[in-house]
This record gives C-alpha cells, structure tokens and sequence, in this order.
C-alpha cells in the first residue's frame, strides 16, 4: 500500500545545482515500490512496536543504505523487539547473539571441527557455521565482550564474508547487524574501538516512550491481545531496493554541504574553526561522507523525491556523525555531549539553519 501523500519530485526541480539526471522510468516504478514497502514493513512492526517510528525509520534507512546500526538505550525499551519485528516482516534470517565477557570469536563466526566417517574412519575437518551466518543479526550488547571477540563481527560488517581457516565464506544477502549498548552501565564493559564505531551507518539513540504510548504499551502487554507479524517483502527484493536507492542522483550542491560539515568537525583541517579545535579530539573520516549521502538518497525516496535535499543531510546528521566524533576533555569537562556538538556544526554550515546561533553548555562556576 503506498502512502497517499507521497508524490515524487524529479531532480530538475532542485535548481541549476540539483546536478545529474533524474531516475529513469523503470527506476521511478522500483522507487514507487520501494515506498510502498517501507511502509508495509512499518504497518507490521506496528503490530508489536508501540512508537519509535523515528527508531524504525532509521533502522529502515540503514537498511536500504546497505548498512549497519548501533543501538543505545536503557533496558526495556523494546529494541531486541523492534529488530526481531523487522526481520520476521522483511522475511529475512534472524539471530540473536548475548555478547558476554567468556564469548570467544569462534563463538560467533564458527569453526572447523573434526569429523569421522562411520563406515571409513576417515577423518576431515568440517567447518560449523556460527550465528553470524544469518540475514539480520542483532549483537545484544555488544560492549559486554573483550576487544578480540568484538573485532569477528569487522570482517562481515565491511566484506559481508567470514574467513575461518585460511577459507573465506561469504554470507547470504542482504546482511546487517544490528548491535545494542546500555549507556547507563559502564561497569565490567570493553568500549567499542573507533575503528569498528566506524563501521556502523547510524548510532541510534532509543529514547522512553511518551505517557500515551506507555499506557498503550500496559494495555497489549497485560492483556490477552496477540499480533502476528506478516511478510510483506523478500530478502531479493531489498537488495533490489539497495541498488535503487544508489541510482538517486546527488545534486553537487549537495555534497559540497556534505564535505563542508564533515570537514569541519576535524580540528586539525586548517579551516576548523577555533571552537572545533577546543571542543573536538577527533573527527570524522571519509567513511561518514559516504554513509551520509547513501543515507540522505534512502531518506530522499521514503520522502518522495528522486534527489537528495539539504533537509535530508541535515536530518540524518547527528545518527552519522555521532559515534564519529571524539570529544576533548575540556569538552566532557564542560557537559558538552556530541549531539551538542554535532548541532553547532550544522548551525556553522554556509546558509545556515534558520534557527538562532546554538550555545554550548557549560557547568556553572564553582565559588571561591
């Protein structure tokens, strides 16, 4: 079923810098099929997730952009849920590691073991596939488990192959992992390294529910009320819908506000500006450009155009850019998160925002 309110723009309607041609007639049916889709996809979920649509839109964008989600939020909050949802309407393969102190990598990757044959005795190494050979993989606090075992995901979340052995496996298409972190308990946890922070497209924050949707969480989960989640999509049709969403043209107006905020949350460019400098360890690399505009062409089709708009860079910059930005000590020292970060960044962007020049916070001086 295909959301009434859609109507797709072409590309030519974004002015002398919109930049390259828009789809062709083949690429709009499939960018039509695409929203139909999605919004299938969010029908089911519904079914069991009482709101988060800003979560289960992310998660959707991730999806089409071929990428991988970091989740953040306190217990309860319905995320193994939401992504356990998804798979089963997207008709994919899904399973669920607990990510624990004592986990080993070939816990996850699988291993070669040692086989007899009844009638021969002849013994051959046969490789058992571990759990991260599925479509959708949720690593349920992932920040629970030593360094070593965290790095097995790198390798499939970049190549979508395993190698066990000195035998590299690929993995069944399409494959995203989907990992989870409590940011409330740091106690007995192994942060995640920048460079595997940097595989993941988006880190998402799952916020509480509000009072409505709280009350409507009591009433489904107290009572006798059942919902049954029903495909309505096949793993061949989201690498279909992948290969779309790369096909949308990226108006040069565009990237050049894409390379303009990425390159101006890196304090060592020669044109950061100085609050960059004091505010900010490390920035961003290359990687967060490219996710940020495969992101901003899936949140182009979900809106309807055949382009990618400044409003889509700028809506998905905080998901991109948040887990890619080191703040200093001075930063932490001052209450400063990322987010506060990441906004001021926007706010410095040539045009602006519209909205009044955002301040940082600073802890109150102490009295002498």
């Amino acid at each position: 079923m295909t959301d009434p309110d859609v109507t797709f723009a072409s590309a030519e309607s974004g002015g002398p810098n919109s930049g390259g041609p828009d789809l062709g007639e083949g690429d709009e049916a499939r960018a039509a099929r695409l929203v139909e889709i999605c919004a299938a996809v969010r029908e089911q979920v519904g079914k069991v997730v009482v709101g988060q649509q800003e979560v289960v839109e992310q998660l959707l964008i991730a999806i089409l952009a071929r990428g991988h989600c970091l989740l953040e939020g306190v217990p309860g909050l319905a995320k193994t849920l939401t992504v356990r949802s998804l798979a089963q309407a997207m008709h994919l393969e899904f399973r669920r590691i607990q990510f624990t102190p004592d986990l080993m990598p070939a816990d996850i990757t699988g291993t070669d073991l040692i086989q007899e044959d009844r009638n021969t005795g002849a013994r051959d190494l046969v490789f058992d596939r571990g759990p991260i050979f599925t479509q959708m993989l949720l690593a349920d606090e992932i920040n629970r488990t030593p360094p070593k075992t965290q790095a097995a995901l790198l390798e499939a979340m970049q190549e979508h192959e395993v190698t066990v052995g000195g035998t590299t496996y690929r993995l069944e298409e399409p494959f995203f992992v989907l990992a989870t972190q409590n940011p409330i308990e740091q106690e007995g946890t192994y942060p995640l390294p920048e460079a595997q922070r940097d595989r993941f497209l988006f880190n998402v924050i799952v916020d509480y529910p509000s009072r409505d949707e709280e009350g409507d969480i009591l009433d489904r989960t107290t009572s006798t009320l059942a919902a049954e989640i029903e495909p309505v999509v096949s793993g061949e049709e989201i690498v279909a819908c992948q290969s779309t969403v790369r096909r949308v043209p990226l108006p040069d107006n565009v990237k050049q506000l894409v390379l303009d905020l990425v390159r101006s949350a890196r304090p060592k460019d020669p044109h950061a500006a100085p609050w960059v400098r004091e505010m900010i360890d490390w920035g961003p690399g290359p990687r967060a450009c490219q996710q940020l505009v495969l992101a901003g062409k899936a949140r182009a089709l979900l809106r309807g155009r055949h382009h990618v708009a400044r409003e889509d860079v700028l809506a998905l910059a905080a998901p991109v850019l948040r887990h890619r930005i080191v703040p200093t000590f001075n930063a932490e020292a001052d209450g400063v998160t990322v987010d506060d970060l990441v906004h001021r960044l926007i706010d410095s962007l040539p045009g602006g925002t519209g909205r009044e020049k955002r301040v940082l916070p600073k802890k109150p001086a102490r009295a002498a």
